[in-house]
C-alpha cells in the first residue's frame, strides 16, 4: 500500500499508525487518517495519506484533554465507586467530567487530584474496543451507569468503549496511548450542572482541569492565569463600578454610571464610523409576532435560543436577531437598484436563552447589544462591500488597540436553508473578499449561519480564551423568503442580497474584552473619571473646585475628604483614574498643576492641561 507523510510517500505493508510515523520518522500521540482522526493502534490496511497529530494543534489539545477527563473520571470512580459518570469533554482551556456525587469539599478534590497523579504514573494503555450495542449496553448495566444507558439508548450500529485498566466508559475517541504521556495535571475548579443541561433533569458536580504533556507548560500555565485573573473584567468591573450581576436577572448585566459611560463611549464610536462608511442608523422592536419568526427561518433553526410571550392572545417572541426588522423597513416601499447598495445599522437590544452553567459576566449573557447593520445590494455589489466591511473591521481594531486578531470563514452547516449551489457561490464571493484584502484566514467548516455562510474575527481574553466579536454574514436565503425586490436597470423586479455585519458584536462582550486587554486603564476618551483633583489640605479646596469647574467639559472630579495626600492617591490609583493632579500650596501659588500619570510628575499650566486632555478626549 502506498503511504503519504507530510508529502513523502512509501510502499508499506499493512501495520499500525504508530509503526507508519516510525518509518517516516515522525512522532504524534495521534494521527489522521485521510482526513479521520484515529488512535495510533489504528492498522492501516490501504492506500493513504496520514497526518501526525500532537498537543502544537488544535485537534491534538482536544484528544489530549479528552484522555485527562478519563483519567479523572477513574480517579473519582476509584475513590466514590457509587459515584454515577456522566461526560467528560474537551473545551476551549482543558477539560471537565460530571458525576452525580455528593458536593465535594475542598480535601476531597486534592484527593481527586492526588489519585488522578498516580493514575497516570501506572502508565496505563487506553485501548479501543468496538461492540455492539447490546453488548454495551450490558457493560454499563453491570457497572450501574445510568447516564451512560441513556447515552447508549440513542446510539446505532457499533458502539466503541475505552478502557484503561479496570475503568471503561463510553466514547468515540480517538485517545492518547497512554496515561503517562501526561505530565502535567490539575482540577481548576468545581461547579454545579444538570444532566444534559436541562435543569428537570439530576443536578451533577462538574470538575474542570486542565493537563499538558510537560509539568513546565503547566506551571506556566497557572502562572497565567494568576496574572489574568487580576485582569478579569468581573472583578474589575466590581472595583471601578462599571457594572453588576444580581441573582433577580442571571445573565442580564446591571450597567452604573461609569460602566454606562464606557458603553455610550463606544457607541458614539461606533456611529461615527458608521456614517463614515455611508450607513443610516434605524431602530426596531425588541418584541414581534411569531409569525415574521417563522418566516424568517429562526422559527426552525433558533427557537430553543428564544425568549417568547402572548399579546391579545397571539404568540410574540423577544428577538434574538434584529435582521427580520431591518428586512421590514426595506419591505415598507419599492425600491430601485439606484437606491442600492442600503446599509442599515441598528444598535438592536436582542436576547438569546444561554444554559445557567455557561452565563459569565459581560461575555456570556442573555440579553445584549448589537452593533447591528444590514446591507441590501445587487450581487454585482456583494464583493466590494464585504471589502468595505473588512477595511472598518481592521480599523476598528487598531483603533482599540487589539493586536491579535484570528478570522475564520464559516462555511454551510447541516442545519441549512437553501441549495448547495447558492452556498457555494456566496462561500466563494467571501473567500474572494478575504483574498483580495490579503487577510489570513482559516475555514472552518459547517459553522456558518443556517441561512448563509460567514466571516467571523475573534479576539483573544486574558485567559487566552477566544471570543468572536466582529461577524460578516452573506445571505441570499432571506431575502427571497421574504420577497424582497428591486427594480433594476432592465426595468425588471430582482432580488436584493442580505449582508449581515456587526463589527464589536456584542457591546457587553466588547466591554469585556476591553476591561482585560486594558486592565481598567482605559485609554482617555473611554475612561469614566479622566482626572481627579486632590487638594492637600482644605486651604486649596476652593482652587479645586475652580480648576474643576474650568475642565467642566471633561469628566473631572475633586477629592476633598478629610484625608492625607497617600490616601487620596493610593484611591485614585485603585480606580485607575489616569491622570491625578495634586494640588498644594506651591501650586496655588505658581497657578500650576502638578500632574501625576503612572508615578511620573509633569507640571502643567492649566490653558496646556486642557489641551492635552482636549486632544486625547477625541473619538479616534
Amino acid at each position: 500500500m502506498k503511504i503519504t507523510v507530510k508529502g513523502k510517500t512509501k510502499e508499506l505493508k499493512s501495520m499500525s499508525a504508530s509503526q507508519v510515523l516510525k518509518e517516516f520518522n515522525e512522532t504524534g500521540f495521534a494521527v489522521k487518517v485521510n482526513g479521520v482522526l484515529k488512535d495510533l493502534s489504528t492498522i492501516i490496511t490501504v492506500d493513504s495519506t496520514i497526518e501526525p497529530i500532537d498537543f502544537t494543534s488544535e485537534e491534538g489539545k482536544r484528544i489530549f484533554w479528552h484522555s485527562s477527563s478519563h483519567v479523572l473520571a477513574q480517579a473519582v470512580k476509584e475513590l466514590y465507586p457509587k459515584a454515577k459518570l456522566g461526560v467528560g469533554p474537551a473545551i476551549e482551556n482543558g477539560f471537565y467530567y460530571d458525576f452525580e456525587i455528593p458536593p465535594l469539599k475542598e480535601d476531597e478534590v486534592k484527593k481527586i487530584e492526588e489519585k488522578a497523579l498516580e493514575i497516570i504514573k501506572r502508565n496505563l494503555v487506553f485501548e479501543r474496543i468496538e461492540v455492539t450495542k447490546h453488548k454495551a449496553e450490558e457493560e454499563m448495566r453491570k457497572r450501574g451507569e445510568k447516564f451512560k444507558l441513556q447515552l447508549i439508548s440513542e446510539l446505532e450500529g457499533q458502539i466503541s468503549l475505552y478502557k484503561q485498566g479496570d475503568f471503561i466508559d463510553l466514547c468515540a475517541g480517538p485517545h492518547i496511548p497512554s496515561t503517562s504521556l501526561i505530565k502535567g495535571f490539575k482540577i481548576t475548579k468545581i461547579s454545579g450542572a444538570y444532566w444534559k443541561g436541562d435543569s428537570k433533569n439530576e443536578q451533577l458536580q462538574r470538575i474542570y482541569g486542565i493537563s499538558f504533556p510537560t509539568e513546565k507548560e503547566l506551571e506556566e500555565y497557572l502562572k497565567r492565569i494568576e496574572e489574568a485573573e487580576k485582569k478579569d473584567h468581573r472583578k474589575i468591573g466590581i472595583q471601578l463600578d462599571l457594572f453588576s450581576i444580581h441573582e433577580e436577572g442571571p445573565g442580564f448585566p446591571f450597567f452604573h454610571p461609569n460602566g454606562m459611560i464606557i458603553y455610550n463611549k463606544l457607541m458614539e464610536y461606533m456611529r461615527k464610523i458608521n456614517d463614515n462608511y455611508g450607513y443610516k442608523e434605524i431602530r426596531t422592536p425588541i418584541i414581534l409576532s411569531s409569525k415574521l419568526w417563522r418566516q424568517s427561518g429562526h422559527w426552525d433553526h433558533y427557537k430553543e435560543n428564544m425568549y417568547f410571550t402572548e399579546i391579545d392572545g397571539e404568540e410574540y417572541a423577544v428577538k434574538p436577531m434584529s435582521c427580520p426588522g431591518a428586512i421590514l423597513v426595506y419591505k415598507t416601499r419599492a425600491r430601485s437598484y439606484r437606491e442600492l447598495p442600503m446599509r442599515l445599522s441598528e444598535f438592536g437590544l436582542v436576547h438569546r436563552h444561554e444554559l445557567s452553567g455557561v452565563i459569565s459576566g459581560l461575555t456570556r449573557v442573555r440579553a445584549f447589544v448589537q452593533d447591528d447593520a444590514h446591507v441590501f445590494a445587487t450581487p454585482e455589489q456583494i464583493e466590494g462591500e464585504i471589502k468595505s466591511i473588512i477595511k472598518m473591521v481592521d480599523q476598528v481594531k487598531n483603533d482599540l488597540g487589539f493586536k491579535d486578531m484570528k478570522i475564520f470563514l464559516s462555511t454551510m452547516p447541516e442545519n441549512h436553508v437553501g441549495e448547495k449551489e447558492t452556498w457555494e457561490m456566496a462561500e466563494s464571493k467571501l473567500k474572494k473578499a478575504l483574498d483580495d484584502s490579503k487577510m489570513q484566514y482559516t475555514i472552518n467548516e459547517g459553522d456558518g449561519a443556517f441561512y448563509g455562510p460567514k466571516i467571523d474575527f475573534r479576539i483573544n481574553d486574558a485567559l487566552g480564551r477566544e471570543w468572536q466579536t466582529a461577524t460578516i454574514q452573506l445571505d441570499f436565503q432571506m431575502p427571497a423568503r421574504f420577497e424582497m425586490t428591486y427594480e433594476g436597470s432592465d426595468g425588471k423586479q430582482h432580488t436584493p442580497v442580505m449582508i449581515h455585519k456587526a463589527i464589536f458584536g456584542s457591546m457587553e462582550r466588547l466591554m469585556a474584552i476591553l476591561i482585560e486587554t486594558t486592565g481598567g486603564d482605559f485609554p482617555t476618551w473611554l475612561a469614566p473619571v479622566q482626572a481627579i483633583i486632590l487638594p492637600i489640605t482644605e486651604n486649596q479646596n476652593e482652587r479645586a473646585f475652580k480648576i474643576k469647574e474650568k475642565l467642566k467639559k471633561f469628566r473631572v472630579e475633586v477629592n476633598d475628604k478629610n484625608e492625607k495626600l497617600e490616601a487620596k492617591i493610593r484611591d485614585a490609583q485603585m480606580r485607575k483614574i489616569k491622570y491625578i493632579i495634586v494640588i498644594g500650596k506651591k501650586e496655588v501659588e505658581s497657578n500650576t498643576l502638578s500632574v501625576r500619570e503612572k508615578n511620573q510628575t509633569t507640571v502643567f499650566s492649566l490653558e496646556d492641561f486642557e489641551k492635552k486632555l482636549e486632544k486625547e478626549n477625541e473619538l479616534p
